[in-house]
């Protein structure tokens, strides 16, 4: 997949970084249905800061823990308005400082938007990760495995190599049942090479 990107929907920074904060225990499938519409009445920092949490909730009820999600939307927008003339940050730092965004959000935002090498571990990076082998069972967190991933990955395919894992265990290596007759990484698999089932 030499062209592998987020299979999430938008059109500026801002719109990403609202999009990530919505995926958090959603699928992007979700959110994609859920935006256009929320995109459409508030597509910028300036709009959403103006609404309610209440009439944000009504964009995004359909996705998971909406009253939080509709509060972090809120108050993030106005937090980049306040602090950050309504331009969204690079910096991990600064991104982390926004309701709603943890080190996972920040990092898609810099990997996608600004293309740093910066690595998000979701539940699918984490997983493939351990199960292909590109990992050490001892790494037991998603900050771990970001460490030895980022270490051993060179740094210019960082922003395509967190795409390659989260599509690869999408799409390939699934939870329950991985699909390795489809799979190119046959010949260096862990799974497969030792008969793990992680």
């Amino acid at each position: 997949m030499p062209e592998a990107r987020t299979e999430l929907h938008y059109a500026s920074p801002f719109q990403l970084l609202v999009a990530v904060i919505l995926s958090a225990q959603c699928t992007d499938k979700r959110v994609n249905m859920v935006t256009p519409r929320l995109f459409a009445d508030y597509p910028t920092a300036e709009a959403m800061a103006l609404a309610s949490e209440e009439v944000i909730f009504d964009y995004v009820r359909s996705v998971s823990y909406p009253n939080s999600k509709a509060r972090h939307l809120v108050e993030m927008a106005r937090m980049l308005m306040f602090d950050y003339q309504g331009v969204v940050p690079s910096t991990l730092e600064e991104l982390i400082k926004l309701p709603g965004v943890g080190r996972k959000t920040a990092n898609v935002v810099q990997s996608v938007v600004f293309q740093k090498s910066a690595m998000a571990v979701d539940t699918h990076v984490f997983r493939v990760s351990h199960r292909i082998g590109l990992v050490s069972k001892q790494h037991t967190t998603p900050y771990a495995v970001e460490r030895e991933l980022v270490r051993n990955i060179p740094a210019e395919l960082i922003p395509l190599a967190h795409h390659w894992l989260i599509l690869h265990g999408r799409y390939v290596c699934v939870a329950r049942k991985p699909k390795c007759e489809q799979c190119g990484l046959l010949g260096i698999c862990r799974r497969i090479g030792v008969s793990l089932v992680t």
